[in-house]
């Protein structure tokens, strides 16, 4: 296991020697993604209002509440952003990761985004876009989401809020962010695939070695 630094824009390069069960963690910028943004970005085709090309996505509903003094502000349009510095984070845990599974590959290909946070792991179409775009999908520990925030130094936009607070588009500058365990590297090797696979074999090992007594 080693552990590497990243810093967005991400250097290809720097994923290509990653393996599952490595640790990364994240510095620059990183972009929240779940549910009704992929579903807009993939689906609907709309332009993501944040160009993501190198850049990290995290699968999380963060809850944030505007700063004192900050003023009431509309909703932005569809595709727009709030100045930065209204907002502050309070908590901002992963997201169960599956959930986007099923258009994952689309949503890379489209953005071009090369780090994807989340929690638990992705399956197959995942691992075979991964492969393909010289992406990683990584997890973040769950129960842990006041210390994400604590990892957050400035919340710098908000897009897409008529979506709510939970799925819309927030744009974080991050220090340290992590760790984060490497689930699906760039050659596609996935790392909940291969614990199932053990733990069957050492279950079988062990139901083996049972004695049964009548």
């Amino acid at each position: 296991m080693t552990e590497k630094t990243l810093s967005t824009p991400i250097n290809p390069a720097d994923l290509a020697g990653l393996r599952t069960g490595d640790i990364v963690y994240l510095n620059g910028t990183l972009v929240t993604g779940r549910d009704d943004v992929y579903q807009r970005v993939v689906l609907q085709n709309c332009p993501s209002p944040v160009d993501l090309n190198g850049l990290a996505v995290f699968h999380a509903g963060p809850l944030v509440r505007k700063k004192e003094g900050g003023g009431a502000q509309p909703c932005a349009p569809q595709g727009g952003g709030f100045p930065p510095l209204e907002w502050e984070l309070i908590s901002v845990g992963p997201t169960t990761s599956m959930r986007m599974e099923s258009c994952q590959g689309e949503f890379l290909e489209t953005t071009g985004a090369k780090l994807i946070v989340g929690k638990g792991g992705m399956g197959a179409k995942t691992a075979e876009a991964c492969r393909a775009l010289g992406a990683i999908h990584a997890v973040f520990p769950g129960g842990c989401a006041v210390l994400a925030a604590a990892q957050v130094e400035t919340v710098t936009a908000v897009h897409w809020l008529d979506l709510g607070m939970a799925e819309a588009m927030w744009v974080f500058r991050v220090k340290e962010f992590g760790p984060l365990i490497v689930s699906i590297d760039t050659r596609g090797n996935n790392l909940f695939e291969e614990n199932t696979k053990l733990f069957e074999e050492r279950k079988k090992m062990a139901l083996g070695n049972l004695k049964i007594f009548n």
